[in-house]
């Protein structure tokens, strides 16, 4: 299909003749929201709206001038998708001169840009990583995850960035599935509590704060309760047991005004979310009264047929379901191709293309994006900053939850001779997981941080009574404790499920088998995204802690095992005895390695 071409005053048949821009009523921040949508909406030809409805890749755009040539409503770097500067400061200068660009247009729409802040402003070297969901919901603390929503405000809005996709509100129910690290627990109650992310991101109302950054609820609906945990599988549920389980969360984000939710890839009994209108225009929209904006997932608007490559029919029947944005992250020019065909022939109504335009345009006037379009340079210094990394120490420590503590071994005397062994000691990359700085994540130094070693010497009277090796090599009687840092590699959605085992890998279990061999007592703290199978081993180790996926602050951990702080965290997810139990959820029947909420203090009987 050829592309779409636009003339650079955007006209499609002509277009109103425009007053001098500081008399348009729609830039005049006085009046009421509503007044000013309806005059721009008013003012735009049909590639504006169409445009506004667009979202791209920040690595598509060839040339960047393709943003005001075809009226691109929004840009996104998806996971990895970084400036070649990969600092505060360098996306602060990109975000401005995509905004700049945006701006150059007859009617100067703003960019709204997104980006997967899903642990903190994951993409940015040297920003603050918090723990992902799932250590989160460990806390059961939501005025601490909405603090943690304000500072990764602060540093997403720091850099430009006006949209954040987050918070995650899926409702794990199998752990093989590699989004359950994503998830605050497997309980409708614990992501609906943890909602407060919301209120952190957006501030009380959207715009009514400097580092007010526009939330997303999502997956909408039900993409935790696939079957087997497959990522963009079938949720094959009763529409009964789908609003029990699934729908809460987004009911509580909506009552909170997020002010966007994106859609699942997923389906519900066979029929795919995106083009179900039952559940996005019915459930969602009229229902659930939510007034914000529905945005599809990264290229999702071609699975609706089963077939690759998007086709008129599929858009026609995603917008027409309630998408009123759509991410096509490379194929912009041909998808608005499709777009207007689909218009024009009348098989997408105008007032569907001007109800979605109404949404998109009314978080962007209460965002002030027209009166403040570029960053706000005042907030680029909390990037990384010392508060906010002291706040995701407190929340790496909250979220420890430790499981058996035999003999009372934990917590570690601070004089005590302690070895130290494990791939995911000394390592920040697998300690932050997935998302982050690349989408699937990557072992080793991705980004500033302390290691859950660094933290371990810190916390020892002297630090030379803290021996390291990876491999476990070197141990002997001589030391008091030994504590193996083991579990996941980082990974994100679908190379993240795992259909087969959940068992410690080889490298795990040798290294825990010299520690075993020294005859010292074994500490084992478990870095994971969600509970693995170590019934079998577990009989072997003097003390578990569930360390889940820290983030950047691996001093946090440190402050546990040494008593600084006593372990608090309670699990959010059902502890299987065995990977065949899954899925294992409360109150199905089935007899956990631990159940949901379980956790130990010091001084408790393991």
């Amino acid at each position: 299909m050829a592309a779409v071409v636009m003339t650079a005053a955007g006209l499609l048949g002509g277009a109103p003749a425009q007053a001098p821009a500081a008399e348009l009523p729609y830039r005049n921040a006085a009046l009421p929201v509503d007044e000013r949508v309806e005059d721009l909406l008013g003012r735009m030809t049909l590639d504006d709206k169409l445009g506004q409805m667009t979202q791209a890749d920040r690595s598509a755009l060839d040339p960047q001038s393709d943003i005001a040539t075809y009226r691109l409503g929004s840009v996104l770097s998806g996971g990895g998708s970084a400036p070649a500067q990969n600092t505060a400061e360098g996306w602060a200068d990109m975000y401005d001169a995509y905004q700049r660009t945006a701006l150059s247009t007859p009617l100067g729409i703003p960019l709204l840009y997104g980006v997967d802040a899903v642990h903190g402003h994951n993409n940015v070297r040297g920003a603050t990583i918090f723990p992902h969901n799932i250590g989160l919901g460990a806390t059961g603390d939501p005025e601490l995850v909405e603090r943690i929503g304000a500072a990764t405000a602060e540093e997403v809005a720091g850099t430009g960035v006006d949209w954040d996709f987050a918070p995650c509100l899926c409702v794990a129910r199998n752990d093989r599935w590699g989004r359950t690290y994503e998830s605050f627990g497997e309980v409708p109650e614990l992501p609906t509590a943890m909602t407060t992310l919301i209120t952190g991101l957006q501030g009380e109302t959207l715009g009514s704060g400097p580092a007010s950054v526009l939330a997303t609820a999502k997956h909408y609906l039900g993409d935790g309760g696939t079957e087997g945990g497959v990522d963009q599988g079938d949720t094959r549920l009763s529409e009964a047991e789908l609003r029990a389980v699934h729908l809460p969360p987004f009911r509580e984000a909506v009552a909170r005004g997020v002010g966007s939710v994106m859609v699942s890839y997923s389906s519900w009994n066979g029929e795919k979310v995106h083009g179900s209108a039952y559940l996005i225009n019915g459930l969602l929209k009229e229902e659930l009264g939510f007034d914000g904006f529905v945005v599809s997932d990264w290229g999702a608007i071609d699975q609706l047929d089963g077939s690759p490559g998007f086709t008129g029919a599929e858009i026609a029947q995603g917008i027409n379901a309630g998408l009123d944005m759509i991410m096509v992250p490379y194929e912009y020019r041909e998808f608005l191709s499709l777009l207007r065909q689909e218009v024009q022939a009348g098989r997408i109504p105008m007032e569907r293309i001007d109800d979605a335009n109404r949404r998109i345009l009314t978080k962007k006037f209460e965002l002030g994006l027209f009166e403040h379009p570029y960053t706000d340079r005042s907030l680029t210094g909390t990037v990384g900053s010392a508060a906010h990394r002291e706040l995701a120490r407190q929340a790496v420590r909250e979220s420890q939850v430790l499981l058996k503590n035999e003999g009372g071994v934990l917590p570690l005397d601070p004089g005590a001779r302690v070895f130290v062994a494990g791939k995911s000691a000394d390592d920040i990359g697998n300690q932050s997981g997935g998302w982050t700085i690349s989408w699937q994540g990557g072992s080793g130094e991705v980004t500033p941080g302390t290691t859950i070693l660094d933290g371990i010497r810190a916390a020892a009277l002297d630090p030379a009574r803290v021996a390291y090796d990876r491999e476990g090599e070197g141990v002997d009687g001589s030391y008091d404790v030994a504590v193996a840092v083991v579990g996941e590699t980082p990974y994100a959605e679908g190379a993240g499920d795992r259909p087969g085992g959940l068992g410690l890998d080889q490298e795990d279990l040798d290294t825990l088998g010299r520690l075993r061999a020294s005859g010292v007592p074994v500490v084992v703290v478990l870095v994971s995204g969600r509970p693995l199978d170590v019934a079998g081993p577990l009989a072997d180790w003097d003390a578990l802690l569930a360390a889940w996926l820290p983030g950047t602050e691996g001093a946090g951990v440190a402050d546990v095992l040494y008593g600084a702080y006593p372990p608090t965290g309670r699990l959010p997810v059902t502890w299987p005895a065995s990977a065949s139990q899954e899925p294992i959820n409360e109150g199905d029947g089935q007899q956990p390695l631990f159940p949901l909420g379980y956790g130990l203090g010091y001084g408790a009987a393991d």
